[in-house]
């Protein structure tokens, strides 16, 4: 008997919900130079610290050790009105290219709000870029997005950001642009000059699927062990009263979900999770792998659920997890300034 108990599917259903986004999306580009992924990794303009300081400070009492990190610039790393959240990478997209993507959210001290952003962040050179996400209207606007972004997947083109309440957001990208002004304060388009808070380049918001019940969004992941892929989606919950649940569902080969003539995508499995406090949650080979935190003070966990649940040894403030398949190895980010690392360990 698995230690994850399959529970019902019927609260797990999206629909379509793309509206405007691709014509707000297909605006910008009228104004704005489209630029390919492999440009906004080659021009990164932060460096990341390969096994740095912060990532020791984040790994705790943890022993073993990972068997490999990467820190943000000290910037990144101490910044408190940003904060990491959702990881990806390469592999889950099924791409040779080597490459992590990271999302953070914005809570604000004293600034506006400047919504989500991703981390490109190439591991060969050490090199990353943040890229702001936004929504296009139909003139060529935008404007920032305003959710947690606790969880982010990427498979094919097509990147997936968990919205808690709402459900999933998808950026394409193919569809990155840069910016033509420098504004650090502002965004928008003001004549035929754009700003993004001093960003150089923004992703549009080109498709979306809401919810239909109760589910939540609060992370996300890649199974591609099951046939076709699965996008694995998982509630965080704070007690043992509540019931939090993982669900997986079915990929198209274009990327999208697997959905009926009316746009609705159901969930093919579900299932409660063995205990609170998950942050994030990945199934690989018929084992679930699920990061849960302690709070700011003490080391999380990773919970591997099989016939049984295993604990095994994790940093403080673990969240979204992403797999390397070539490497066997399961990759986390932790959350808390001046402890911010891009970790794995083995499978």
């Amino acid at each position: 008997m698995s230690a994850m108990t399959a529970t019902a599917v019927e609260p797990f259903e999206l629909r379509r919900d793309d509206g405007d986004l691709a014509a707000g999306a297909g605006a910008l580009g009228r104004w704005l130079k489209r630029v390919p992924l492999e440009t906004v990794l080659t021009k990164a303009n932060r460096v990341a610290i390969r096994k740095g300081a912060a990532g020791t400070r984040a790994f705790g009492t943890m022993n073993p050790k990972p068997v490999d990190w990467y820190c943000f610039d000290a910037a990144d790393n101490e910044v408190t009105d940003w904060y990491p959240q959702g990881l990806t990478c390469s592999s889950d997209a099924g791409l040779a290219r080597n490459a992590f993507v990271v999302s953070w959210y914005f809570k604000p001290q004293s600034a506006p709000e400047r919504g989500i952003r991703l981390s490109f962040l190439d591991p060969a050179t050490l090199r990353y870029r943040h890229v702001l996400l936004v929504v296009a209207d139909t003139a060529g606007g935008i404007s920032p997005i305003n959710i947690h972004a606790g969880g982010v997947a990427w498979y094919g083109d097509l990147l997936y950001v968990a919205d808690t309440e709402r459900g999933m957001r998808v950026f394409d990208t193919r569809q990155i642009f840069e910016v033509n002004g420098d504004g650090t304060t502002t965004i928008g388009r003001r004549g035929g000059v754009y700003t993004a808070f001093g960003y150089r380049y923004v992703m549009p918001q080109t498709g979306a699927w809401s919810r239909t019940g109760e589910a939540r969004f609060s992370f996300a992941a890649v199974d591609r062990s099951t046939t076709p892929g699965t996008l694995v989606s998982g509630e965080y919950v704070e007690t043992r009263q509540e019931a939090g649940r993982v669900a997986r569902w079915a990929f198209d080969q274009d990327g999208s979900l697997r959905a009926d003539d009316a746009g609705v995508a159901r969930a093919v499995d579900a299932y409660l999770l063995p205990e609170p406090k998950i942050q994030g949650a990945l199934s690989c080979n018929g084992t679930w792998y699920l990061s849960q935190g302690a709070g700011s003070t003490r080391n999380g966990a990773l919970l591997v659920a099989g016939e049984t649940v295993a604990r095994r040894p994790y940093p403080s403030g673990p969240e979204d997890l992403t797999c390397v398949r070539d490497r066997n190895t399961l990759w986390s980010v932790t959350e808390f300034a001046g402890r911010r690392a891009v970790f794995g360990v083995p499978l």
